[in-house]
């Protein structure tokens, strides 16, 4: 679990016999780690006071990068609309402006992003189509991709949003709840413009926090499901081509060979959202009841509240990074989370089974690929790392190397079909428990719901002929005296 859910934290400091790069290039964000996409400061953004200069480390820095005379006047007209937002939760316009800045710097590599071109596209294209074809041997759900789409990183930025607000919003919600619930009652109209100049603010945090995440992140994916959720459109297999040559770049295996194999995983990806049509609200459900159970520090909300200093408005940061967000320890918060990182597991499991299968006796590099990808989510990788600090929640590793394991085993077992026909309702996937002993499950005996579904079926039949039976009579058991009420036995 994160110390600090949804970002609120500072990025520790580097040791000082650490990266120095890290620490005290301006290059890159100020001191912030790369790592962390979480810290205020943005890439090459100095703030009013240059690189490190006062201001370097909040909103503002990260909103209006390095200002001159000339851009005074734009800044103080975004600090206007920051402060008269009255829409949602999160300013998501904020969001988005940042994310696409982040994009613009490049990453700590020096690569920066660029339009995908006609053969880049082609590429993608055809190692989908051919993705689609090797999976056809390996699960019996059928292609999901009903196009594939070469994206640059700013486009992913732009596909993904929808999908981070949904994650989000519940978690930000909270706080703008929490925000109007800790002045009495007698005290909330009095003080409406502040706690309404508090939410624009705290809107803005969020944006601004969320925004730089997913603009870090934009340098990193090779696709739309790199974190086991559908964040792209339905039906739409997406794939970075600038960040799968980045990707592989020092692994030693022919870029054609890494783009397949980052295709497969996509194209797995899309047949699973499409076919199982309850697991993304399953998905995003579950993370919606974890984030009910997340409890806000009221009593140190209270003491921002009566201090807030609307001249000041980074002391409203400074409490949000001192971790005002903690999830609740209760039943039901501790299953609500077994249930979300069970499920991204099953799912993470599945895709990495099945490519597996699919891949192995086609690439001669797909046990490397395999094994690079498993230890990328082990290290904690930025996919990991943006979706702990924005949930709260850190995907073990062991669950997903579990899970598969468990997934490879159900096919030996009960074959391709009988392994998939598991995704046809939540509550025949294995649990937390399963995943502990997958052996077990793998061997329990399985349901026959074929005699279950005879007898729903006789049973409805049976009732529809007492039904005709009864419109032929003028009503149930008519002549016989039962039921008007004659006491007849």
């Amino acid at each position: 679990m994160s110390d600090t859910p949804f970002g609120f934290g500072l990025p520790p400091e580097e040791p000082d016999d650490g990266d120095e790069g890290k620490k005290k290039d301006p290059q890159s964000g100020g001191g912030q780690d790369p790592a962390n996409p979480f810290g205020f400061g943005m890439p090459g953004a100095g703030g009013f006071g240059g690189p490190g200069g006062p201001g370097a480390d909040n909103p503002f820095a990260a909103m209006f990068g390095s200002l001159n005379p000339n851009d005074l006047g734009a800044a103080f007209q975004q600090l206007g609309q920051m402060l008269s937002y009255e829409g949602g939760p999160v300013n998501w316009d904020m969001a988005k402006q940042i994310a696409r800045q982040t994009v613009s710097q490049g990453t700590s590599d020096g690569t920066k992003d660029a339009s995908v071109g006609p053969a880049e596209r082609r590429a993608v294209d055809d190692a989908v189509r051919l993705a689609d074809l090797w999976l056809d041997d390996a699960t019996s759900l059928p292609s999901g991709a009903a196009s594939s789409v070469a994206w640059s990183r700013a486009e992913w930025v732009e596909a993904t949003l929808p999908a981070w607000r949904e994650l989000v919003d519940p978690v930000a919600e909270r706080v703008g709840v929490a925000m109007g619930d800790v002045l009495p009652e007698e005290m909330q109209a009095m003080a409406g413009p502040l706690i309404g100049m508090m939410r624009s603010m705290g809107g803005a945090m969020f944006g601004t926090q969320i925004g730089q995440a997913v603009g870090v992140l934009a340098g990193e994916v090779v696709g739309s499901s790199d974190i086991g959720l559908p964040l792209g459109p339905a039906g739409k297999a997406a794939l970075l081509p600038v960040n799968i040559a980045a990707f592989g770049k020092d692994l030693g295996v022919p870029q054609e060979e890494v783009r397949l194999y980052l295709a497969l995983r996509e194209a797995a990806h899309q047949r699973l959202f499409t076919h199982v049509p309850w697991l993304r609200s399953h998905l995003f459900g579950a993370v919606d009841g974890y984030a009910r159970g997340i409890k806000v520090d009221t009593a140190k909300l209270e003491d921002v509240v009566g201090q807030f200093d609307p001249q000041n408005p980074e002391q409203l940061q400074e409490a949000l990074q001192q971790g005002m967000f903690q999830p609740e320890d209760t039943p039901q918060q501790k299953a609500a989370l077994a249930r979300l990182e069970t499920a991204l597991a099953l799912v993470e499991g599945w895709v990495d089974a099945v490519v597996h299968a699919a891949a192995k006796p086609r690439l001669s590099s797909a046990d490397a690929l395999r094994e690079t990808l498993r230890r990328r989510r082990a290290s904690g990788g930025p996919a990991e790392q943006t979706f702990a600090t924005l949930i709260g929640l850190e995907l073990r590793p062991r669950r997903l190397r579990d899970a598969s394991r468990l997934w490879a085993s159900l096919t030996d077992a009960r074959g391709v079909d009988g392994r998939d026909a598991l995704w046809a309702h939540p509550d025949m996937l294995p649990t937390a428990t399963d995943l502990d002993d997958p052996d077990g499950f793998v061997h329990r005996e399985q349901i026959d719901f074929s005699e279950l579904d005879k007898m729903l079926g006789e049973a409805a039949g049976k009732s529809d002929l007492r039904k005709k039976d009864e419109d032929r009579s003028g009503g149930p058991d008519e002549g016989t005296g039962k039921d008007k009420g004659d006491g007849t036995e």
